[in-house]
């Protein structure tokens, strides 16, 4: 409530964002280890064997910034996905990344993850992610744009 519902647009079925049939969270807390969150961790058979996350959104040095550290402590693998964070002041961001990798958090991008998480080219996604890579890196934004320029 504090901070708004999930944003529709991120799920691959916008009718499942905010719905029964997805784990969503009140979230007060600026990390996302909220008690409710980790109880669901270790009771859920799709999360209790998990150890490595992989995180992406806004305010990278708030909330980003201290759900990882939270995770890092409690002995989990963290990986941040670089063209999925964001700051309002960009000197934020980069200070918050230094932070986290320094603390641990392997620093990727959404091309690296999306291939590592795949592991292979005869995953049946492979095509699929590979076109969505190209037509991606035909975008403008700050991330290819800095490579560019």
């Amino acid at each position: 409530k504090v901070f708004g519902p999930t944003v529709a647009e991120c799920f691959s079925d916008t009718a499942t964002a905010n719905d029964a049939s997805s784990a969503t969270f009140q979230k007060k807390l600026f990390s996302m280890c909220t008690n409710e969150m980790k109880e669901y961790c270790t009771s859920s058979t799709e999360m209790k064997d998990r150890s490595s996350f992989v995180l992406f959104g806004i305010e990278a040095h708030v909330c980003v910034q201290q759900t990882a550290l939270d995770l890092l402590e409690d002995g989990h693998e963290v990986h941040i996905v670089v063209d999925g964070v964001t700051s309002q002041q960009p000197f934020d961001r980069e200070i918050a990344l230094q932070r986290m990798s320094k603390a641990g958090a392997y620093l990727t991008t959404a091309q690296s993850a999306a291939f590592m998480l795949m592991q292979t080219a005869e995953h049946p996604n492979f095509k699929a992610v590979s076109k969505l890579t190209v037509e991606h890196m035909k975008l403008s934004n700050e991330f290819n744009d800095s490579i560019i320029n």
